[in-house]
């Protein structure tokens, strides 16, 4: 990360300075996350923009509707703690630590594997959740969309 951009949450103070997801990167991020699990499991991809909110979106065929909000909620967990995964706050989280009930902070979070940033070009444009698998499954199908991102 460049040292002039965390002042300004890795996104850019002013509107020209401001990078963001497309809709069309969006959907090409879940496209390629989608082809990676495609013979794997059915997942929800969820792309969210740098503020948390939904750009894109795929629930393939029979996957679990329950993990349509955590596939969100993943990724959101991601972009509103300034582009960690969704798993580092698992730790922190459990009973006793200093982080304790953060899950039930902003609407809902995950604090379990499965929701990635998306950088390009240092800068935070968003994030991907993923869920329907296990956690693995969950995390490596996202890995697909961040991969994507980086080679695009």
């Amino acid at each position: 990360m460049s040292g002039n951009l965390t002042s300004t949450n890795n996104v850019g103070s002013t509107p020209n300075q401001r990078h963001y997801i497309s809709a069309e990167q969006a959907g090409a991020i879940v496209a390629a996350a989608a082809k990676h699990t495609a013979n794997i499991i059915p997942q929800n991809i969820a792309v969210v923009d740098a503020s948390g909110l939904l750009v894109a979106f795929l629930r393939m065929d029979n996957a679990f509707p329950g993990s349509i909000d955590i596939s969100i909620k993943k990724a959101r967990t991601s972009v509103l703690f300034n582009g960690i995964p969704s798993a580092a706050l698992y730790n922190q989280s459990q009973p006793d630590q200093a982080l304790y009930g953060i899950q039930e902070t902003n609407g809902g979070l995950v604090i379990f594997g499965g929701g990635l940033p998306l950088y390009k070009d240092n800068y935070l444009l968003g994030a991907i959740g993923v869920s329907g698998g296990t956690v693995a499954q969950d995390v490596e199908c996202a890995q697909a969309g961040v991969d994507w991102l980086a080679s695009s």
